[in-house]
């Protein structure tokens, strides 16, 4: 089985899992493609779904993260960018989103009209 996300415009709006051969038969005459997504791939990593770990077989990763609902699909890098958390964080080189500041080691959550991390 494999995960595929249905991109309209750049959004992505919908994620499925199914077997390649399905979009032998699908018809969807819907605007947008159904794009495939790997589950394990994060910040351009694939992640051995068994240890978490990264895999040895860095092959797999491909697209730079998981697709997710409310994300967009850059058609030209060919890669997944997810949602964006904050209007102050910033995408990075493996196109995650990083806050303005470091997070602390300490259980936080941000709080971005101070910019700022709030201890819980």
């Amino acid at each position: 089985m494999a995960h595929y996300a249905k991109v309209v415009d750049g959004k992505v709006v919908n994620v499925i899992v199914a077997e390649p051969d399905f979009f032998d038969t699908f018809i969807d005459d819907s605007p947008g493609a159904w794009i495939q997504t790997s589950y394990n791939t994060r910040g351009c990593v694939h992640y051995d779904p068994e240890t978490r770990q990264p895999s040895a077989d860095q092959s797999k990763a491909f697209r730079a993260n998981f697709a997710g609902v409310g994300g967009t699909y850059d058609r030209e890098l060919d890669v997944f960018i997810p949602l964006k958390p904050y209007p102050s964080w910033v995408l990075n080189e493996t196109f995650e989103w990083d806050p303005p500041v470091e997070m602390p080691e300490e259980e936080c959550t941000w709080d971005e009209e101070n910019l700022s991390w709030k201890l819980l």
